[in-house]
């Protein structure tokens, strides 16, 4: 995943990576999100490749190496055209502007890679919080150690004159600036939280700070989901710890879950009881754990979420700098339903354990530190 500004070179870059001396004796596939938009990249690549063209299609837009390779170009208006094709590479060019981008990676490009035990480059300026930036996401994520992404402004290319730079600064509004040049991802008008980075000035902590009060937020998995537990220092009101995995089982889980509490010795765990069920939530009790559980509704989520979002305006609340939880943090967004009830949650095929792991925290934070005073736990 390459997010790169306006005019960085990234056409270059795609390019060159077809040109890749372990790719020229194998299919490779670009991709564009529209037909005029692949046009101009096929231009290009006639006259760069021209030397090594054995044959060449114009209708069918594809060229044939004489090294055996082959580059075939294809328009993403409709996503299914590649289908039934194999390939080394895909290069997917202005990836931001692709409608349903994860989707048509999953279900379209995704395969074409298998038989070659292929890999995609997505190169793009930001366009909000859409599927690119879930996917960018990914590459920050260390649990997704098959994906990496990198963020470069349009100053990396050495052919844009400084003065020019200079003039776009001053001469283009502040928004369009950070997105177009700088290639940042802007918040989205549906995002619910503001000031995320901002807050995330959070120092770890290994264990408990004796006289402070704590409180854990437990967000149990589903299907692919990860399970996340926060550890709320409530006394400084600041994100100490951040414990995140998937795909191991409950049992497991469990006992992280109680290790953690053995370092924190927390007056009270949040744990969503939707998710796991009343037999998990008592095993846990069992073990001594101050386990409450959180019944989530649509009222109930509302309220936790409402919460945690003015916590974040207000400044009263600091995260660890952790680049997971602030991507889903950021991304977080919330849709008014035709029934006028406001609907909160993550991107399609987007996550949100860690948000709600906080919402969780958060939300018991009040009570965690009354009762802690007077030693109800």
């Amino acid at each position: 995943m390459v997010c790169v500004g306006r005019r960085a070179g990234k056409t270059v870059l795609g390019l060159d990576r077809c040109a890749d001396p372990a790719v020229l004796s194998y299919p490779v596939a670009w991709f564009s999100p529209t037909y005029k938009m692949l046009l101009e990249v096929w231009r290009e690549a006639v006259r760069m490749f021209a030397p090594i063209t054995a044959r060449r299609s114009s209708q069918e837009r594809r060229i044939e190496f004489v090294t055996g390779g082959l580059l075939e170009f294809w328009s993403l208006d409709n996503p299914d055209v590649a289908r039934g094709r194999k390939y080394r590479r895909v290069i997917v060019d202005e990836a931001a502007m692709v409608p349903a981008l994860m989707d048509a990676w999953q279900y379209a490009i995704r395969p074409t890679l298998a038989d070659y035990n292929g890999d995609a480059w997505f190169l793009s300026t930001p366009k909000g919080r859409n599927g690119f930036w879930q996917m960018w996401q990914r590459g920050q994520d260390a649990g997704y150690p098959d994906w990496q992404s990198w963020q470069m402004p349009s100053s990396v290319n050495p052919r844009l004159a400084q003065a020019e730079l200079d003039e776009m600064r001053l001469t283009m509004p502040e928004r369009v600036h950070s997105q177009e040049i700088l290639a940042r991802f802007l918040e989205d008008g549906s995002g619910v939280f503001r000031g995320v980075r901002a807050a995330a000035t959070a120092e770890p902590q290994t264990a408990r700070i004796n006289g402070h009060a704590y409180c854990i937020g437990l967000d149990f998995a589903r299907s692919e989901d990860f399970t996340v537990a926060i550890v709320l220092d409530v006394t400084l009101m600041s994100v100490v710890a951040m414990d995140r995995f998937n795909q191991i089982d409950y049992h497991i889980q469990v006992g992280r879950v109680q290790a953690l509490a053995d370092r924190f010795k927390p007056s009270a765990i949040i744990a969503e009881s939707n998710s796991v069920g009343t037999p998990v939530i008592e095993q846990m009790r069992r073990m001594g754990l101050p386990v409450i559980p959180f019944t989530t509704t649509n009222a109930s989520k509302q309220i936790a979420i409402d919460a945690l979002a003015l916590a974040f305006e207000r400044g009263t609340l600091r995260i660890l700098p952790d680049e997971v939880l602030i991507g889903e943090l950021e991304a977080y967004s919330m849709e008014r339903l035709p029934s006028g009830m406001l609907r909160y949650g993550a991107p399609d095929n987007g996550h949100d354990d860690t948000v709600m792991a906080l919402a969780f925290a958060y939300s018991g934070a009040s009570k965690t530190g009354r009762r802690a005073r007077v030693g109800e736990y």
